[in-house]
């Protein structure tokens, strides 16, 4: 058995998770998630836990067991307490503001960078004396957010020397010497 697939999910309060022609749908205080279904996999849903089984120990079943255990156990996370992600922007001039679902950076290049958020995602950007800019993001859904944050980390990834860039607030970023390192 897979050690994260036999693993059965507990089901908070508030929380319906149902099953039906191959998706697994998840209603909170958060939100509405949907995932499908391998047909191969089988979800029930008993006494405020969900369990997922395999019809047998094939290494693709084995595979699928646990993704989509890991999947229904985020999606039940995320409609009950929600995920967060804080991003710093690090570096002389860089700011962000947010203007409904727009976000605009200012990152450094010739031109602001605007993008736009999807509607599932709540973002705020705070801009503090002292300290770095920050973008704080919140949403239900793990895939999305993860995404999303992925993407404006890749606009101006941190370089090792100087730390330059967009960072995870909790990020350790391995640094450099840099050449006046190597001349002794």
């Amino acid at each position: 058995m897979s050690r994260i697939g036999k693993l059965p999910i507990a089901i908070p309060s508030g929380v319906e998770v149902t099953v039906g022609s191959g998706k697994v749908t998840v209603k909170g205080k958060k939100g509405t998630l949907v995932q499908a279904m391998d047909p191969d996999i089988t979800v029930k849903v008993e006494n405020g836990t969900c369990t997922v089984t395999r019809p047998t120990d094939q290494k693709r079943h084995k595979a699928l067991h646990g993704l989509y255990r890991a999947l229904i156990a985020n999606m039940v996370h995320g409609v009950s307490e929600g995920y967060k992600t804080e991003q710093e922007l690090v570096g002389v001039g860089y700011r962000a503001n947010m203007k409904g679902q727009l976000l605009e950076l200012s990152l450094g290049y010739s031109h602001n960078i605007v993008m736009e958020l999807p509607a599932e995602i709540k973002a705020t950007t705070t801009a503090e004396k002292g300290s770095n800019p920050k973008i704080i993001m919140e949403c239900a859904d793990k895939q999305l957010i993860g995404l999303v944050a992925a993407k404006i980390r890749s606009l101006r990834t941190p370089e090792p020397y100087k730390g330059k860039g967009i960072k995870f607030a909790n990020e350790i970023l391995r640094r450099k010497a840099g050449k006046s390192a190597s001349k002794k």
